[in-house]
């Protein structure tokens, strides 16, 4: 008989996708992503968490 699979949690699975990443491309490959993210994503994205951040003090502040 063949046995029933059941359904993968999303941890699960991103457990599974991120071993089979390091397994693929070791650990160059996240060193590079990340200093890609540093330089694209932290000064725009950084940015926009920061104000928000002052703008939820203000806020706070207020009430």
């Amino acid at each position: 008989m063949a046995e029933k699979k059941r359904d993968m949690s999303v941890s699960e699975a991103g457990r599974k996708g991120g071993e089979a990443t390091a397994a693929t491309h070791g650990r160059e490959f996240y060193e590079e992503i990340g200093h890609k993210g540093g330089e694209a994503g932290g000064k725009k994205g950084g940015q926009r968490v920061r104000e928000l951040i002052e703008e939820s003090k203000r806020r706070e502040d207020e009430s």
